[in-house]
Parts: C-alpha cells; structure tokens; sequence
C-alpha cells in the first residue's frame, strides 16, 4: 500500500484533535456536576436559579488548562458535543414574521379594497408552498386591480422621499423586498439579544433563509410561558435622557456607605476611614470629565484602565463592590462577570430606597471588548433619568426611517428620520441635552448613548461613533423597531420535560452499546481475525464521529444517535466486501499479500459507489430536512465519510502490518465454519423474477387498499397540531381516555396511543389548530387536563407522580402552514433523491437500464414500506409517518442502492470479462457471487436496527420498524427486482434491434 505513513500520521493527528475536541466536553460535564452538587440542598432539590448564578460566576474564568493554555468555561461551552433537547429537554420555536403586517404598516395602514383583499389572498396562495409572499401579493392585487399602482398604495408622508406618485412598480416592489427582509432582521436581532439575556446555556437561533420564520432552541428551560412571553413581547424603544456621574455621585456614595455599614462588624475603625478617603479620590476622578462623548472611540473605556491607578487603591475587602469593582475611570464600567453582583446590589430594597425616584440603571447591551489579549469583556452601566410618570420623552413610533450610512469623515454611522410629531419633541429634547447624552433604549437595554453636539430641528439626525458597518446597520435595525410593526407568530412550539429527555438519553446509549457489542461478536466469529481488524476500524469510525461532532460543535439528537446506531451497521459493509474478495482469491490460489492487494483493488469501486449513493441521501437530507431530520443527516455524512476512511485505509494499514512475512497463521479471515460459507452456490434467481413481481405487486396492492380503509397515521409535523406527552401512575387506556377528552375538544379530531408504555400516553388533536395565539394554547393544554382530571385523576406539574395524578411531560405544536411546507419539503427530498442517484448510476455505469433499474426498485422499496405501514394498522399496531419517517425512508433508498450497486459492479466486472456470454447467465453468476456479502451486511444491519427497535423507545419505534422492513425489503430488491428489471430492459432492446 503506497502512502501508508500519510494514511498512519493522518489517523494520529485525527485522534489527538478528537481527544482534544472530546476533552473539553468531559470538562463542560464535570463543572456541571459540580454545580449541581453545589445548589443541591439536603432533600435533594435543585435550586436552578443558583445554579445558574454559579456558573454565570465562572463564565470568564480560566477553568480549565490544556497544553499550557487556559480555557474559559465560555470556551468550554463553545466547544463541547452538545446534547440535543431531545436528550436533556427544554424548549423548540420557530417563529414566523408576519409580511402582512409589515406591508399594512408600510402603506400607513392603507383601507384601500383591492389592497386588503390582496393580502390575504396572497397568504392564503403562498400556505404550503415557498413561494415569496411579496411577488405573490404583487400578481394578486395587478390581478384585481391591473389599472392601479404600488405608488397609490404606498405613497404616504412616512415614505417621503423613498416613494411618490410617479414611481413604478418595480421601485416600490424593491423597497418592500427590503423593508420586509429587513423587518425580519429587526425581529431576529431582537430575539438574539432577548435570548442571549434570558440566562439558558448554549441557546441557538438562527434564521431560516428564505422564509420569514426564526427558529430557537432553548436547552434545560423550565417555564416555557415565561419563554412565549419573552419571544413574542412587543418591541420597546424608547429615547432617555442620561445622567452625568456628578450628578448621582451623592446617591453612588449613599449605595456606598449602606453597603460598607454592614461590613463594619468586621472592619476596624483605621480601616474603615483609609476606605472612605478612597471612596471619595475614587467620586473625584469619576467626576472629572462629565462631557466624554459616545462619538470618541469607545475602547478609550478599556485604554483607561492604564489610568485608574488610583481607582485600584479602593480594591480591598473595605470597599463595596459598587466601587471596588470599576474597571474604568470614565465611568461605572464593570467587568461582564461581575454584572451579577451589581444587579443583586442594585435590587436590594434597601439600596432601592436610596436610589432618587428620577435614576434607573440600565446596561448596555453590548460588550466593550479590547483587542489586548486576555484583557475582560466590559459593560457599562448608564444612570437614566426618568420622569414623574415613568414614559420616556420621546418612543420609537415615531421614528419613521434608520438607515446605515457615512458620516463627514467617512465612518459608518446611522442616519435617522422622524415624523413631524417626533420631530418637535426631539428638537425640544436635543436643545436641553446639548454636550449630553441620550441613549437609545430598547427592551431597558442602552444600545447607543451618543452625546447631543446640538439642537435638531427638523428630525433628520446622524448618530457616528466607533461602529463597523455591521453594528451601524443593527442600530438602524433597532431604531426601525418602532416604525412598522412586524409581529411574530409562534408557527413551531416543542417543550420536552426533562425526564423524557433522560429517559432517551438511557435508550439511546444502551442501543449503542448492545449494538455495538452484538456486530462485534459476530464479526470475530465469522471472519476471525480480520473480524478483529474490523473491530478496530468501527472504534476508529465512532471515536471520529463524536470527535468531529464535538469539533462542529454540532448537537447530539436522538435521531442523532440512530444515525450513529445505523452506521456501526453499514461501516462494517465495506470490511464485508473486502474480506470476500480476499476470501475469494486465497480460494482461487493466490498468496497472502496477492490476495490482500487484489481484494482491496476490486472492492474499492464498489465501496466508493455504495458510499456515494448514500452520501447523496444524506446531503438531501440536510439541505432539504428541517429539525432533527438535519441532525441525523448530519451524523450520518460523517458517519459514512469516517467509516470509509477506517474501513479502507485503517485496517489496510493494519493488514498489511500483519501480513508481512507472508505467514497466514499470523492472519486469517475465515474459520472452519465461514471459509466456504455460501461458495459454489449456482441459483437461478432471474428465473424466479416473475414470481417476485406477483409477490410484490399483490402486496403493495394490499398496502394501498389498507391505506385507502385506514390511511395512514400522520405525525403532527405533518397535519398539524398539538400533542402532548402524558405520563399517569397506572396504566391508562388509550379507547377510554379518549372518549373522555374529545367533549372537552368540542369533538373536534384527537388520537390517543400508548407512547412506549403502557402508562404513557400520546395525544394528539386538531383543536383550535388554525388558532396560532397563545391563548389558544393555553385553552387546549385546560382543556386536556379537564378532560382527564374529569375522570377523577389528580393534574401534577411535576414529574413526581402521587396517587391516581398524571403529568404532562412534553407538549408541541406545528401550524397547519408550517405543516404543509414539512410535508412539501419530505417529496421533494424524495424526487430529488432519486434524481440525484439516478443521474449517479447512469455516470458509473453508462447504460440507462441500470439507472432506471435501481430507481425501479427503490421506487418499490419506498411503496413497500409505506405498504408495511398501513398493513400493520389495520391490525391495531399504529406508527406514525412523519419527519423521521422521511428520514427513515431516505435512508432505506440509499441503504438498497448501496445493495444494488454492488451487484451492479459486480455485473460490470463480469461483462467485462466474459464478452459474448449469455446476459442472463452472467448476472445469475454476478448474483451468486455476491450473495455472501449481501447477506452478512443486510445480517449485521440487520442485528443494529433489531436493537434499536427494540430499545430505541418510542420515539425511534417507527423509524426503527420502517428500517427493518426497509432493509428486508432492499436486499430482496436488489436480487429479484433491480437486477431482473435490467436484465427485461436489455432483453427488450436486443429484440428491437433484431427485428430492426
């Protein structure tokens, strides 16, 4: 083997990064025993809210050291294999930004018919499709109004100098396009920051690109209310005058002297007046400069520390931490780790007393950071003035266009709009502040404090400083927050308990384990030591596929997990074929290294079309999937990119390693039992092809009429809905349960199914589906505890079950309009699939017959499946068909492409070599041939999925079960249907040529 030291120091250098990736999440799991230890009271309670505390403490505090290098726990954090809500509950939504309100807004509420009934047309046209909204409304309303323009709709005093009367179509369609796009923006930047605030660890947002919709993923929360309320909270800027520290130096030393009051019992008196006389060097320096602008550079904040040498004179015990704290002379400027002791200063009732009725302290909401390294991230705290009535002087209503631009310099900056009301009053507020600040406020966080150079008349103000042009186009951003509406809707909402996420964590690894540990057992018993060589390679594969998960720091999800259950199956494919065709050649004569060398050449083209069909499924997978679909297709690209790299390369290195001296005692791959296992067999299978089309036929023919009595079961991802995860004391009865809740549904479509078992149960209904508010949910979560609880069960909110009480232990919902864009995406993931592999084989092979007779048999593999499904129904066993089906399916269709087109390069090879030969003998040859491999890869597939199925849990059930049919059926297929319908193809076409 060539390149063997690359292969050899490329396997060491993965490793080392995996151990290193790997390390910081065994840290992460450590520091969080620890704070579980720590705020663990005697009866075993968690207090979360100190747990949390305990670790915001340490969030930028070197905890761990690797190589000479000090981590974070923020670094840990970013670094470490995340586990998906699945495995640890918390909280799923996607959020959609409403176009018709953005549009409502932007034509200043327009009543005109034709525009109103435009809109909801176009949003009644788009459900279910990706088609863009905007283009959409445009074809409506041209449609029932041809001789009106957008400028009639849209000109109005707000879009002054952006749209009049004379303007076309196709400028007013582009600043809608924009405004909508940057709507979306507004929405997401403000979600970001609300949720970075909120106090969960590892929060995910991101926004779905080509969609209005926002996705976040809240790991471990506790109160999803609280979470619905946060996220869909009406944006609140506001513009507040600031108080220069002169001004409430007199209330920070009052703060001061509280807190030093209490220390005195242990302060002596010598001390105790060295700290005042500190306090007030330290009031005096504060004090100095009462004009610093924001425009100066606002690392002058961080550069000031140089100065504040008197400032660290006051860092002792005898000071407060109000002072001793300060981490510049400009101002009250705190470490970010050390915000959490501030504001618990600042909520005592005692300090509040002191705090003048006319000062409220807020935060900045972004971080000073110094391009030193090492150097902390600093907040600063701005003292607010506020008046009598608690309103601020000026909201963001009135605010009607931001924008990023340059200022006279050449420096990114915002340039701002206002009505004429706004106007007025901020001439008025400018003229009062002239050489102070006013700070832009939004959800009580100060984004922007700029210094007031002079009074502004007419509205139009330019806020500079030391932005990029990333952060002027944010501020922009937020300054538009008041100007059109852009409410979000909650279309996705999946809370998972933690119990439940535990529970899958258990299932998951023990699938793992007992899967891991049966393949294992079989591979030494059936290929002896190169079974152990084999071996090798599956740790190297698993070990790479957590390690690089952890590098991308990517979740793990349940689906996940099966992902990786899967492809210890597959992996072991490629070590099957190369140990046959070692096999093969010692049986034909050759010597060990001749055999090794020749088995690994032929099997290479076989493993490399098999992985490839399969890849292609999972890239479709991940572009086209949404949820945890993505997560498994994730897993299962790195799985079949790391199970190629071990299985050829790996146990190439290894083979060779022990085949040296040429001495097969030192090596084999075969016993007594395997040697000659299923060699010389002479089975016609193409002359029983017509049989398995009656067999086929009849039974996806009796699939199709059991879909047509029962139909099949449609998860809520794909009808929509709401469901719910109850777990009872006792054993409950789905029929009873559920004529026991349906009245309180108003008799609207509700399932009930045991959920894994028998005192779980899974509830699902249409109620109240088209209404996507808050309170809707609310009504259907009362209405489902009034239903159960009427048959005299006791509701429990936690997960400590009493006597006759039921809890609820996750809940989701998915919108009818979400639903029907999941559903779309899971056929067009199926097409392009099929596409894509088609077009693959057709490359590989150049013969169109093999193309369409691998599309034909996956084709039945899928009806095969989807046929299984709806059989087993009529029998009372119920699998839902949903995302993970889809993923289920994909799967299937690259597992039996895998399958097919090794009997495929093995009919090339044979065409190749026996030119002349009768066709249907060399594919019966080519068949026979192979038939070893097909077996023991489908057995140990076979053996994972087996597990899986089995302790899985419910939630992988149907997945599980439609894989092992999948996996049955595809290796059937492979034998009596793609191979057979070529052979017919080309029959077909040598008879057309003949009578030509």
């Amino acid at each position: 083997m060539k390149n063997k030291g690359f292969v050899v120091l490329l396997t060491i250098v993965i490793s080392l990064l995996c151990i290193y990736y790997l390390s910081f999440t065994f840290v992460a799991q450590n520091i969080q025993k620890e704070a579980t230890a720590a705020t663990t009271d005697a009866s075993g309670n968690i207090n979360f809210a100190e747990k949390q505390r305990y670790l915001d403490s340490i969030w930028n505090e070197p905890v761990y050291n690797l190589l000479g290098l000090d981590y974070t726990y923020q670094d840990i954090k970013e670094t470490e294999l995340n586990l998906g809500l699945d495995l640890q509950g918390g909280m799923h939504v996607t959020l959609e930004v409403s176009p018709v309100d953005i549009l409502k807004g932007l034509s200043g509420n327009n009543q005109d018919p034709d525009f109103q009934s435009a809109l909801i047309t176009a949003k009644a046209n788009i459900r279910g499709t990706q088609n863009n909204y905007v283009d959409e409304f445009y074809r409506v309303f041209k449609e029932s109004a041809p001789d009106k323009s957008l400028a009639f709709i849209f000109s109005n005093t707000a879009n002054r100098g952006r749209i009049s009367l004379n303007s076309t179509d196709e400028e007013v369609l582009e600043i809608i396009q924009t405004e909508v796009e940057s709507a979306i923006d507004r929405s997401f930047n403000i979600l970001r920051t609300r949720i970075d605030r909120f106090g969960t660890s590892q929060p995910n947002i991101q926004r779905l690109q080509g969609t209005g919709r926002i996705q976040i993923e809240l790991p471990g929360v506790d109160n999803p209310e609280r979470v619905r309320k946060l996220l869909q909270g009406v944006a609140k800027l506001e513009f507040w005058e600031v108080h220069e520290i002169n001004e409430i130096s007199p209330t920070l030393q009052a703060i001061n002297d509280l807190l030093v009051k209490e220390q005195k019992a242990t302060l002596n008196t010598e001390d105790l007046t060295a700290s005042t006389e500190t306090v007030q060097e330290d009031l005096s320096l504060l004090t100095e400069d009462d004009n610093i602008s924001d425009t100066a550079d606002t690392t002058a904040l961080v550069e000031g520390d140089s100065a504040t040498s008197d400032l660290d004179s006051a860092l002792n015990s005898q000071v407060s931490p109000l002072f001793s704290l300060i981490k510049s002379q400009y101002g009250l400027v705190y470490d970010v780790k050390d915000t959490s002791t501030i504001n618990r200063i600042l909520q005592r009732e005692d300090v509040k007393s002191v705090i003048p009725a006319n000062v409220k302290f807020l935060w900045s909401v972004k971080a000073i950071k110094s391009e030193a390294a090492g150097s902390p991230e600093l907040l600063e705290l701005h003292a607010i003035r506020t008046s009598r009535t608690g309103k601020a002087p000026l909201t963001g209503e009135v605010v009607t266009d931001a924008r990023q631009d340059l200022d006279q310099r050449s420096r990114p900056a915002v340039s701002m709009q206002m009505s004429a009301a706004g106007a007025k009053t901020w001439r008025r507020l400018t003229a009062n502040n002239i050489g102070r600040r006013i700070a832009i406020v939004l959800d009580n966080y100060v984004y922007s404090a700029p210094n007031v150079e002079g009074e502004i008349p007419n509205g139009n103000s330019s806020i500079s400083g030391s932005f990029t042009i990333e952060e002027a186009k944010d501020l922009a951003n937020i300054l538009k927050a008041g100007a059109l509406p852009a409410p979000t809707t909650i279309v996705e909402d999946v809370v998972i308990g933690p119990t439940l996420g535990k529970v899958a964590q258990e299932q998951g690894i023990t699938s793992i384990v007992a899967g891991l540990g049966i393949v294992i057992i079989f591979m030494v018993f059936y290929y002896a030591k190169g079974g152990l060589i084999a071996n090798v390679a599956l740790f190297f594969n698993i070990f790479f596929i957590m390690g690089i998960l952890a590098q991308l720091s990517a979740s793990l999800t349940l689906p996940g997990i099966a992902g990786i259950v899967l492809t210890i199956g597959m992996s072991i494919d490629a070590n099957v074929l190369i140990f046959e065709r070692i096999k093969e050649e010692l049986r034909n004569g050759s010597g060990l290294k001749a055999a090794i060398s020749t088995g690994y050449s032929k099997a290479y083209s076989s493993i490399i079309d098999a992985n490839v069909t399969t890849f292609i499924t999972a890239m479709i997978l991940y572009i086209l999937g949404q949820g945890p679909v993505k997560g498994f297709a994730i897993t299962l690209m790195i799985g079949i990119a790391c199970s190629f790299f071990s299985a050829v390369f790996i146990t190439r290195v290894i083979v060779e390693a022990f085949s040296k001296k040429g001495d097969n005692s030192k090596l084999s791959f075969a016993n007594a039992f395997s040697r000659n296992a299923l060699v010389g067999l002479n089975i016609d299978f193409l002359s029983k092809r017509k049989m398995a089309y009656i067999f086929s036929s009849t039974f996806i023919a009796v699939g199709v009429v059991a879909i047509f009595i029962k139909g099949l079961t449609l998860g809520v991802d794909f009808k929509g809905g709401r469901s719910y995860i109850v777990t009872f004391t006792e054993a409950a009865v789905p029929s009873e349960l559920k004529a026991d809740i349906v009245p309180y549904f108003d008799n609207q479509g509700t399932e009930v199914k045991t959920y894994g078992a028998n005192n779980i149960l899974k509830i699902t209904t249409s109620y109240l589906i088209d209404d996507e508010t808050d309170a809707a949910d609310l009504k259907v979560k009362n209405a489902l505890i009034e239903g159960i609880t009427a048959s005299g069960l006791t509701y429990s909110t936690s997960d400590d079950l009493g006597a006759n009480s039921f809890a609820i232990g996750s809940s989701s919902k998915v919108s009818a309009t979400i639903a029907d864009d999941i559903k779309n995406s899971s056929y067009e993931s199926a097409l392009f699939a099929l596409i894509a592999i088609f077009l693959y084989i057709l490359i590989r092979f150049r013969k169109w017959q093999f193309g369409l007779g691998a599309i034909v048999a996956l084709f039945h593999d899928t009806l095969f499946v989807l046929s299984a499904f709806a059989i087993v129904s009529l029998f009372g066993v119920t699998y839902e068909v949903d995302q993970v089906f889809v993923a289920a399916i994909l799967t299937i269709i690259g597992y039996s492409i895998n399958d097919t087109v090794v009997v495929f390069d093995r009919i090339r090879e044979n065409l190749g070599i026996k030119t002349g030969s009768e066709m249907k003998k060399v594919f019966n040859e080519s068949l026979n041939s192979t038939i070893s491999r097909t077996l023991i890869t489908s057995i140990t597939t076979l053996i994972v999925v087996l597990i899986l199925f089995i302790f899985g849990g419910a939630a992988l059930k149907g997945f599980s079960f439609a894989l092992l049919v999948g996996i049955l059926i595809g290796t059937y297929s492979s034998i009596f249907i793609a191979t057979p319908v070529v052979v017919d193809l080309n029959t077909k076409k040598e008879a057309k040529a003949v009578k030509a």
